[in-house]
């Protein structure tokens, strides 16, 4: 499992009741309600290749990398035909770049082969693609046509963990756990989940004192503040 999916969950969780699930929920979206993905892209294709090159590497080293991408290999069609090492060549400041560039390849061939070059969006057909996950799957989802699922990311595992929102141990089963939680509005949540862990929930230093979730958190007053 990836260090940063590391999170120990406490066993005396505070969140009972479905009147604080609700109210969560109800200040996660009044607090976020325009909150929105970083990546910039102008095309399913542009999506899904600026997702997975996202896996462990920031929104906006993706943002300084996809131009560059996108110049030499404008359609997908085009990715299709390049050879892995000229895309390793392009995105190396990237996170694994070389096996990035790998599955950024593969993944285009198969969508030209089985899709007609257009990038599919069903869940199915999206993780049959080489490097995608059920978090691109569902993060493509998302920002394609705001589809109600949910995407857990290092920021949003966390979060929902110091809450008391899940207790699975991998990424796919806090997905799971959230989902059947909050059942709707799934991909707003996944965006102010995000936010909230980036600008409050953050990883070494929660800023608690700011939190408007404070009173539901699982870490918030143990030894003096977070845990």
């Amino acid at each position: 499992m990836n260090a940063n999916f590391a999170i120990i969950v406490p066993k005396d969780s505070n969140l009972k009741n479905k009147k604080d699930l609700a109210k969560i929920k109800k200040l996660f979206l009044e607090r976020f309600a325009d909150a929105k993905s970083e990546l910039r892209f102008a095309s399913n294709y542009e999506l899904i290749v600026s997702v997975m090159l996202s896996a462990q590497c920031t929104d906006k080293r993706v943002n300084l990398i996809t131009p560059a991408l996108f110049e030499t290999y404008p359609s997908v069609r085009d990715l299709a035909r390049a050879r892995p090492a000229s895309v390793a060549e392009i995105i190396h400041s990237c996170s694994f770049f070389n096996a990035k560039a790998e599955n950024l390849v593969k993944m285009a061939r198969l969508v030209v082969e089985r899709h007609g070059g257009e990038v599919p969006l069903d869940e199915k057909a999206l993780l049959a693609l080489p490097g995608v996950g059920q978090k691109t799957a569902h993060v493509v989802l998302i920002e394609a046509k705001g589809a109600n699922v949910m995407a857990v990311d290092t920021h949003v595992f966390r979060v929902a963990h110091r809450l008391g929102l899940a207790t699975a141990k991998t990424p796919a089963g806090t997905d799971e756990e959230l989902t059947a939680l909050f059942r709707t509005d799934l991909a707003r949540l996944h965006q102010a989940m995000i936010w909230f862990g980036r600008l409050i929930c953050e990883a070494r230093k929660p800023k608690c004192e700011e939190c408007f979730l404070r009173e539901f958190c699982d870490f918030y007053g143990r030894e003096g503040g977070a845990k």
